[in-house]
């Protein structure tokens, strides 16, 4: 966003960063970062913070005057960014992001295994909140079209599909590290080295794969590499995996984007097992380093793996069929570098310049006379 916004003279872009203090960031002429304190998740193993009323936003609006609102989370900041905007003499446009595809990922996924009946109601409830949330929006941006179809299903119009993007020029099959690919394939170039960016969830699918890794070792012969990177409330299943298998590696978190492309390049194969992305910016990473995809059959997973042909989606979500698809994908290196190619080829068309100027382009019919 910086270095695309850093080349813009035509229009201004104001950030509300929401975190544990106030400061105005000036990062260039046409892009100020404005640090809002705001209300923590209390119990939340990671920082989640988000602001949850009028007169905390009201302020920045009369100061930065904007003519289009943006506002990306669905659970409480529509409807205090429209209280905060509807007195004003000139109001701006409002527009929404559905980044949480929130009724189906934390509702329904949440209750279906206690009550199915139940699970149904509260999902209800949950799209009547989301209308009420983004009434009097002029639009609302999704990133996935299997998410936006459900979205319109009930009953939030206007919707555009904008998928987000990623840095393609950062994440290439070029960051592949020789000593450390060398040094996963532990003296047998016919290993397969497998790659998990993920939160360490059940959303995220991190017990399939465990399940599905012993089989794989027993179907190739050769065990495989298997590098977990990231956190989670689930660490505890991948240090034990990690004592208990030779070629399981806990690679820590990973801050430094660099290293991130650095490992992805590295492997050969990437996991996306979540059928609740919305967008999924390390599946497309993964495609843009050269990985092959495995993916769930639902969500942006799916999507991008069907679209691309970049990969293979399980017709289950069970580690007997993950462990087919790995074991179907091992045995065809022919197959394998395709998955690659294709994948490589079909998220080149992320760019973030494409996102931003396809965003701009959709504001500006707000503005024609």
């Amino acid at each position: 966003m910086e270095h695309y916004q850093k080349k813009q003279s035509e229009h201004k872009l104001v950030f509300l960063m929401q975190g544990d203090s106030f400061k105005t960031e000036e990062i260039s002429p046409t892009l100020t970062i404005e640090h809002v304190k705001a209300f923590k998740v209390p119990g939340a193993w990671w920082e989640y913070r988000f602001i949850h009323r009028a007169k905390q936003i009201r302020p920045y609006i009369e100061k930065h005057k904007p003519d289009i609102i943006e506002v990306g989370s669905p659970y409480v900041l529509p409807a205090a960014v429209r209280r905060a905007s509807e007195s004003l003499e000139r109001k701006p446009v409002l527009i929404g992001f559905w980044h949480a595809d929130f009724p189906v990922t934390y509702i329904r996924r949440t209750f279906e295994p206690i009550s199915k009946f139940l699970a149904k109601k509260l999902e209800s409830v949950a799209w009547s909140y989301a209308r009420y949330q983004f009434k009097n929006y002029r639009s609302i941006q999704v990133s996935c079209k299997e998410v936006m179809e459900r979205v319109r299903s009930h009953g939030l119009p206007n919707l555009e599909w904008s998928p987000l993007g990623i840095d393609s020029a950062l994440f290439t099959p070029e960051r592949r590290d020789e000593a450390l690919v060398e040094e996963l394939k532990a003296g047998n170039p016919s290993r397969l080295t497998m790659f998990f960016p993920h939160r360490f969830c059940e959303e995220k699918g991190l017990s399939l794969l465990l399940g599905a890794y012993p089989i794989i070792c027993k179907e190739l012969g050769v065990e495989p590499t298997l590098v977990f990177v990231g956190a989670g409330n689930r660490i505890r299943l991948v240090k034990e995996a990690e004592k208990k298998y030779k070629h399981i590696k806990y690679a820590g978190f990973i801050k430094n984007a660099e290293e991130m492309a650095k490992w992805i390049a590295s492997c050969e194969m990437g996991f996306a097992l979540s059928g609740w992305e919305t967008f999924g910016f390390s599946i497309l990473e993964g495609m843009s380093c050269g990985q092959c995809l495995i993916g769930a059959n639902t969500g942006a997973a799916a999507e991008h793996i069907r679209d691309s042909g970049g990969g293979i989606i399980l017709e289950e979500m069970s580690s007997k069929a993950l462990a087919r698809a790995v074991c179907e994908i091992a045995a065809d290196k022919n197959k394998m570098q395709s998955f690659a190619e294709k994948g490589r080829a079909y998220a080149k068309q992320f760019s973030w310049d494409a996102c931003f100027e396809k965003q701009l382009k959709f504001y500006s019919q707000f503005f024609l006379s």
